[in-house]
């Protein structure tokens, strides 16, 4: 009778069902005696099995507790206060606070603790530093154009001026390599000390991509040259975009921006200006999304001198299709309400 039941038993190889083939003997009436002589497992495991579930009645395994916390609850606290103190203070720099209030643990554990509340180590976001004059201007300006939607912002056409660099010194590059190719030609981004440098103009709005112009090699961004852009390329943007429709003129408060001639210029022309526009808020303004895809793609042209990375860019801008334009000029609502939540501080964009 023991062989017929314990045969098929036999096949069976994993701890769990082991353990439940020598219960079900056990529940049969099978002595331990008997239940050894079947070598389904050595005899120490089916006594300890048999004992097992006699005093808890079941089959499964207590969990076991594992190694200790080190640290209690509060002094996890603890230690996330010191990191919201100090939010750029390393773990083993955290570890060594952590221990004069107790807790001996390693770098490795303070890093765990912090994962637990959320708190991961990440690159710091770059932003322009806002000062309270910067936040109450731009808490003027969102509370201004607070109503206005996607459809008004439509109207408007934004400008700025952005460096464009040789050797991928515009934006980031992320390469895929093997272990000993850090070095590999295919690679590595090459640099120069002092790369040249070509400073652009431009504008769009809802409509596409407007205008763009290059600022000559030892030209001063002045007031006599920005002039000279709106008369030869906001001009001709308003009126290929937007024809007899009126429409709004963005531009940032920079020197020649506010120049007298250029606020007279610009009045003569009946051209509405949009603001007064807060200072160090690129965050605002879409067009520096347009910057960022078009630096992207201008570096992934790989140009080896300036004539070429002109050719590039201006090849690259006129690509920027209306479909992206028009979402950045669609952000514009959301970016108004993150900025008053958050009470004139950085918005995400």
């Amino acid at each position: 009778m023991l062989e017929i039941i314990v045969l098929p038993l036999l096949t069976m190889v994993t701890c769990k069902e082991t353990r439940a083939a020598i219960i079900a003997l056990h529940k049969n009436g099978f002595t331990g005696k008997d239940i050894v002589a079947t070598k389904i497992a050595p005899k120490s495991t089916i006594y300890r099995f048999i004992k097992n579930f006699k005093e808890r009645g079941s089959i499964l395994v207590k969990k076991a507790s594992g190694r200790p916390r080190k640290s209690s609850k509060r002094q996890d606290r603890l230690l996330k206060r010191i990191q919201l103190r100090d939010r750029s203070a390393t773990s083993a720099e955290l570890a060594q606070e952590w221990q004069q209030a107790g807790v001996s643990a390693s770098a490795r554990t303070v890093r765990r603790r912090l994962l637990e509340d959320g708190l991961v180590s990440r690159r710091a976001a770059k932003k322009p530093l806002l000062s309270k004059k910067n936040i109450r201007d731009r808490l003027i300006f969102c509370r201004k154009y607070s109503e206005w939607t996607a459809e008004d912002w439509g109207k408007v056409i934004f400008s700025d001026e952005a460096p464009f660099r040789l050797f991928g010194a515009s934006g980031k590059r992320l390469v895929r390599r093997r272990k000993g190719e850090r070095y590999h030609q295919s690679c590595v981004m090459p640099t120069v000390k002092h790369p040249d440098t070509i400073h652009v103009w431009g504008c769009f709005s809802s409509k596409g991509v407007g205008s763009l112009t290059i600022l000559p090699k030892n030209t001063a961004m002045n007031k006599e040259w920005y002039q000279n852009t709106l008369q030869q390329q906001l001009l001709p943007t308003t009126q290929q975009q937007f024809g007899e429709e009126q429409c709004i003129f963005q531009h940032d408060g920079a020197p020649c921006h506010k120049a007298k001639v250029i606020t007279k210029w610009l009045g003569d022309q009946n051209v509405e200006i949009l603001g007064p526009w807060p200072g160090n808020s690129p965050d605002l303004n879409p067009i520096e999304n347009l910057w960022s895809i078009l630096k992207r793609r201008v570096d992934k042209q790989k140009p080896t001198n300036s004539d070429k990375l002109q050719e590039v860019i201006m090849k690259e801008w006129v690509a920027i299709s209306q479909d992206l334009a028009q979402k950045w000029i669609e952000s514009m609502p959301s970016r108004i309400a993150e900025v008053l939540k958050k009470k004139g501080q950085h918005c995400k964009y």
